[in-house]
């Protein structure tokens, strides 16, 4: 099973992200950190991934050559987008980071604010339960919202540069820092990752000759085993007939009072 890890790059990058952390001091406690810097990762992930589907969708019109103009392109990637049945989320502004970050910084809270008010309800509950709303206020009272945006608006996070397993380490490998930085037990928070290739070889996962195969874990944290699950029946099965959709898991609601995830839903990248 060669699910390799490029771990010096994926360290240099964490590293590079922790950055950001470091630029709170003396303004947010320590603990507090992670509220600050891990949603605007996830932000930032997703919307490399809807940067990477609109420019797909353009292209694909421009080849088919149906389509007159790059605004009458523009107009109906836009409304593919906002189609649950197209687009896996959405967002209804046409700002990102560097956007906002280039605007006038008097309106900078704004247009962020404008921003993640704008993405899909799926995307929506996932910054609803990081309570990243009360977070930004205390970011611009703190004078941080600014060196954060700009640290994370060219920081390239899409799907061709890194897939959803190595996406999933960096957040895990910030969350065991962020851990061990507050005093906690990192391995409370996640599984490392050389333990979910045993534990998915162990399984060993029946590879059904039809191109659909479910695969519930009931405590999938960053969604690391399923990740690691999917790329182990890719390699599984006969040359040409991987799977094709690829998902990436995220909590949508939370015990009360405990931050630990109950359901969740899957975002197809």
């Amino acid at each position: 099973m060669s699910l390799s890890l490029n771990k010096p790059k994926l360290d240099n990058l964490a590293n590079e992200i922790w950055k950001s952390a470091e630029r709170l001091r003396g303004k947010f406690k320590a603990y507090e950190y992670q509220s600050i810097v891990l949603p605007i990762i996830v932000i930032r992930r997703l919307e490399c991934v809807l940067l990477k589907w609109r420019e797909d969708k353009a292209a694909k019109m421009r080849e088919e050559k149906t389509v007159r103009s790059e605004q009458e392109i523009y107009e109906l990637v836009k409304k593919l987008e906002q189609n649950p049945q197209q687009a896996p989320f959405s967002n209804q502004t046409d700002w990102t980071l560097r956007k906002v970050y280039q605007e006038d910084q008097a309106l900078l809270e704004a247009n962020f604010r404008a921003y993640i008010n704008g993405f899909s309800k799926n995307v929506d509950d996932i910054i609803e339960h990081f309570n990243y709303r009360a977070t930004i206020t205390q970011m611009v009272k703190n004078n941080r919202l600014a060196p954060i945006l700009n640290q994370y608006k060219e920081l390239d996070l899409g799907p061709d540069h890194l897939s959803n397993l190595e996406m999933g380490y960096i957040y895990e490998e910030l969350l065991r820092r962020f851990s061990e930085q507050s005093g906690e037990e990192a391995g409370e928070h996640f599984t490392p990752r050389e333990v979910i290739r045993l534990m998915v070889e162990l399984l060993e996962i029946p590879i059904p000759e039809k191109k659909n195969i479910a695969i519930y874990d009931p405590a999938c944290g960053t969604g690391g085993m399923l990740s690691v699950a999917k790329e182990h029946a890719d390699q599984e099965r006969p040359a040409g007939q991987g799977f094709s959709r690829q998902f990436a898991y995220s909590p949508r609601k939370r015990e009360q009072g405990t931050g630990r995830p109950t359901t969740r839903e899957h975002l197809p990248f």
